[in-house]
């Protein structure tokens, strides 16, 4: 078996349970063992606090000087390089946001002290080749045995779902407007949001939304509940590095989704018809109100989007990839 050390960000972080701890199970049919080492506090919540952060690092570093590869979810001290020189000598940096934006280079000095990145999107690859790095393109994947369309039941309510870290509210903010417009026309509607902090919302009216505190337990069951999912987002370098993870969340479970046409969710609308995109107030709208009224067009998406996914973004198609990178690094590096 190859021995992998891999040294996450967090317990709840979804770059940790995403990019690395739903794959543990299915490389150990390829000879990979993983053992994932994180922080018993997330590491952005230590992040004003270095020293602590680092000291809560010492056990997996230690771990990793006796393991055949070194697996980093990114970087090991929110924006800084710190330990990872000392991690082993075979190591593996995988990214899946345009963490160099956060400035320093820090993110090209990580990528020189690893054999390869394995980036999360071509735009994330495209940077790091260009700086002379081995790059492999390895999409965040879901485990589509779990997240999975639920039997159709009749339900009273129309539900338009939002899914993510507090971190990420802003995005859903730049959409209240039309939103509280839809759910003012049409009162057989509600909007869900499953986030770990309560949202403000000035003008979606009280009684047409609810929050639910996320919880691993309850995730899937949440995503499950919706009727459609959203995923605004700026057109930025930032967003144009992530992966799309709410928006695969919601194909995943069958849902429609409505997005902005950013990063990787551009590349996929452009691809297949498995969501519809949204660019201003008045195209989340008519979006909202088009896969409100069209219960075929709202089934017809959800089924592509469910296919994209199995094909493209779940775990039985690309572990073996991710295995395939490991064998390269335990087999050939000599850095």
């Amino acid at each position: 078996m190859i021995k992998v050390t891999a040294l996450t960000s967090g317990k709840h972080h979804p770059s940790s349970r995403f990019r690395v701890r739903q794959f543990i199970g299915p490389l150990r049919n390829f000879g990979i063992d993983v053992a994932e080492h994180y922080p018993l506090l997330n590491k952005y919540h230590t992040k004003h606090a270095l020293p602590l952060g680092l000291l809560a690092r010492l056990p997996g570093v230690s771990a990793a000087r006796s393991s055949n590869v070194t697996w980093l979810e990114r970087e090991l001290a929110p924006g800084r390089e710190t330990l990872e020189r000392f991690a082993g000598t075979r190591r593996l940096l995988d990214i899946d946001d345009a963490i160099w934006l956060n400035g320093s280079n820090f993110s090209e000095r990580l990528a020189q002290l690893c054999y390869g990145v394995i980036a999360g999107n071509e735009f994330i690859a495209d940077h790091y080749r260009k700086m002379g790095a081995r790059v492999w393109t390895i999409p965040t994947s879901l485990d589509t045995a779990q997240w999975r369309p639920e039997p159709a039941v009749r339900r009273d309510c129309w539900t338009i779902g939002w899914t993510g870290t507090s971190s990420n509210l802003e995005y859903l903010n730049s959409i209240e407007e039309p939103i509280a417009d839809f759910l003012n026309e049409n009162k057989k509607a509600q909007l869900l949001v499953v986030c770990d902090r309560r949202p403000t919302l000035k003008r979606v009216p009280a009684e047409s939304w609810r929050f639910v505190r996320w919880s691993a337990e309850h995730e899937i069951r949440l995503v499950q509940e919706m009727d459609v999912g959203l995923m605004p987002l700026p057109d930025t370098e930032w967003a144009r590095g992530k992966c799309a993870l709410k928006m695969l969340m919601y194909l995943a479970v069958g849902i429609p989704a409505i997005v902005s046409p950013v990063g990787v969710a551009k590349e996929l609308l452009e691809r297949h018809d498995a969501a519809l995109a949204a660019r201003n107030a008045s195209e989340w709208f008519q979006a909202l109100q088009r896969l409100f009224e069209d219960h075929d067009l709202a089934t017809q998406i959800g089924v592509a989007g469910r296919k994209l996914v199995e094909e493209e973004f779940s775990i039985a198609t690309n572990v073996s990839k991710i295995a395939a990178v490991i064998h390269e690094v335990a087999v050939n590096s000599e850095s």
